[in-house]
């Protein structure tokens, strides 16, 4: 299916809202994102991740360092803290307001 802006169809979230955060993590390595849709971070920093598409990309989150919010690539997250065990599923907007 044409996906448009989305990267999957699907996403699992702590809440209906994606709101709550599900975990923490360190970052691994450095990460530049390919555009403004992604979040940029350094080796060592925290990453907190709100959701994770589920589907044909599997491999990205959605989550913030600092101010910034966007997608990043999960295998570069070590997780160390879990806020969440509930992961929901549900359907990923047509649009994404960051």
């Amino acid at each position: 299916p044409d996906l448009g802006r989305r990267f999957a169809e699907r996403k699992r979230c702590a809440d209906t809202e994606c709101s709550m955060l599900m975990c923490r993590g360190k970052a691994m390595q450095d990460f530049k994102g390919p555009d403004c849709r992604f979040v940029n971070f350094k080796k060592g920093e925290a990453v907190y991740v709100y959701y994770k598409l589920i589907g044909e990309s599997t491999e990205l989150w959605a989550g913030s360092v600092g101010s910034d919010f966007g997608y990043f690539p999960k295998d570069l997250l070590e997780i160390n803290h879990n806020y969440s065990n509930e992961e929901l599923e549900l359907p990923t907007e047509v649009s994404l307001n960051f």
